[in-house]
């Protein structure tokens, strides 16, 4: 099939690569020149372990190409594309809001230009009724020209973990498809196909059903980790182990080990968005969903534990002013560059308010996080993991990359002055980390 790509951010670049990777024709459109011509040359702007290699072979192939015209991405060099998929930002706005200014421009964009029949997907997250705003915006931009042409509207919300994305894609859960035009929906079908090939995964249900099951799913997740992390702020006031209360749980079939590992709250760019997104949605609706805004409210204070740990372990020797904290993992989950809302940001901002200096590592995202903490004078970012540990009175692991997991803890002790180690993330055993002299502070244990 021919298909447009509109957005090349995490969900529009995976969609484009691994459509094209099953030999699909595929343009992707980005109104950035530099983004464009860097992924002409097979070069990708974000990290997604697998992408690079997957948008390079088929860049060369001549399956994918880049294009900054959206009209160029939607005649195929006159043949015309059949489905143009709108993946562009739909960043929060006052009180949790979607602002979906960039899906409006492209839906008056498309009105104005498309020729052929074409069936635009909202792939974007997008609050329940945008279908039928987007196809509001395309009858009045057909109208305007007066301008015959079937154009129809469907959801295809996407559920891609970052770090894991093209795995999500090319062996999905479920393909979820909101149409009331059996046609359209007989058209995602076939090009879901090669995705599903063991069981049917495409379930096809009315279009406001399709947007709120993203929203949905995303809350049920957010209030996983909320709930566990509840259970562990009181695990530690009660003397409980939650990496043990975890396994008890986790165990029974209806609740599952996913999503419920304690830590340091959830961030990124789905979770919190779509979090607040759904509690608007709820208002809007004159409804108050109180559940899933104490998920929120849970999460933006679990932000918080790690640092007042270590706010109260330096109370005691003169406070956290003048101190140094070497901090472990700056994005806000492994595998992934992106530090949107990331809990790091959050300790790092709680402790040098206080005049506490802090060294931090991340492999992948130390030069992201360069830009969001360039006016904290009291951060340094460095490039390497133990370099951050010359003298630190004490390190904060935020992040669980890989690396950190079992990492050479004698030299550690060696190089912290204050041999103190802030577990935001439950990798280390207690009694381990003591063998080495090492004090261990965890979360719900």
């Amino acid at each position: 099939m021919n298909v447009c790509i509109i957005g090349t951010g995490y969900v529009g670049l995976v969609t484009a690569a691994c459509f094209s990777e099953m030999g699909n024709h595929v343009r992707c459109v980005d109104k950035s020149e530099r983004i464009v011509e860097t992924l002409r040359v097979g070069r990708i702007h974000i990290f997604e372990p697998g992408l690079e290699e997957l948008v390079l072979r088929n860049t060369a192939e001549g399956r994918l190409k880049f294009t900054t015209s959206l009209e160029e991405g939607l005649s195929f060099d006159g043949d015309g594309a059949e489905l143009a998929f709108v993946c562009v930002g739909t960043p929060s706005g006052v009180d949790g809001v979607c602002d979906l200014c960039f899906v409006d421009a492209v839906a008056s964009e498309i009105g104005r230009i498309v020729s052929r029949p074409l069936i635009v997907v909202n792939k974007s997250t997008v609050p329940v009724g945008t279908a039928d705003r987007v196809r509001a915006i395309l009858d009045r931009e057909l109208a305007a020209r007066n301008a015959s042409v079937d154009v129809d509207v469907v959801s295809n919300p996407e559920f891609l973990k970052e770090g894991d994305a093209v795995k999500d894609f090319m062996k999905p859960d479920r393909v979820i498809v909101g149409s009331e035009n059996s046609k359209s929906a007989e058209t995602l079908k076939a090009l879901y196909a090669p995705f599903a090939r063991s069981r049917e995964k495409l379930i096809i249900m009315s279009v406001r059903s399709a947007e709120m099951t993203k929203y949905a799913a995303n809350c049920i997740l957010a209030t996983k980790i909320s709930f566990i992390n509840e259970v562990a702020n009181v695990c530690e006031r009660v003397g409980a182990n939650v990496s043990e209360v975890r396994l008890g749980i986790g165990s029974d079939h209806r609740i599952g080990y996913d999503f419920i590992y304690p830590g340091v709250g959830y961030g990124g760019s789905c979770f919190p968005k779509d979090v607040r997104a759904f509690l608007a949605t709820a208002r809007e609706a004159g409804y108050e969903a109180t559940l899933i805004d104490a998920v929120d409210q849970v999460n933006n204070r679990q932000k918080q534990i790690l640092a007042e740990k270590v706010i109260k372990h330096f109370e005691l020797i003169g406070g956290v002013a003048g101190k140094t904290l070497a901090v472990w993992g700056l994005a806000f989950k492994a595998n992934t560059d992106d530090i949107r809302e990331a809990p790091a940001l959050t300790i790092i901002d709680e402790l040098t308010v206080r005049g506490m200096r802090v060294r931090a590592f991340d492999p992948v995202a130390r030069e992201r996080a360069r830009t969001e903490l360039s006016g904290n004078a009291l951060v340094e970012l460095v490039s390497g993991q133990y370099e951050a540990l010359d003298g630190a009175d004490a390190l904060a692991v935020v992040t669980d990359w890989n690396q950190f997991r079992n990492p050479d803890f004698a030299g550690m002790a060696r190089k912290l002055a204050g041999r103190v180690i802030f577990d935001g993330r439950n990798l280390y055993q207690p009694e381990l980390l003591a063998r080495f002299g090492l004090k261990h502070y965890g979360i719900g244990r």
